[in-house]
């Protein structure tokens, strides 16, 4: 499966978070570290869902760039 993750660059560290996953977050030093942790999160609580006999949810969530004019 594929989900989409929003990375967020803070002053001092990458948060990515998973829109079709709640409480899926992870934060690292680097982007690359934001993202690969963040795909342990996801492993990790879709294992969980998994556990406790819930269903695999569809990912459903996408993502575009918008370009707008500014003043």
């Amino acid at each position: 499966m594929k989900y989409a993750v929003v990375i967020e660059r803070g002053d001092s560290s990458f948060g990515a978070y998973v829109p079709d996953l709640p409480g899926c977050v992870a934060v690292g030093e680097t982007r690359e570290e934001a993202m690969n942790l963040i795909r342990e999160a996801i492993e990790f609580h879709l294992e969980g869902m998994k556990e406790d006999g819930e269903g695999m949810p569809e990912p459903h969530s996408e993502a575009e760039y918008v370009d707008v004019l500014t003043a």
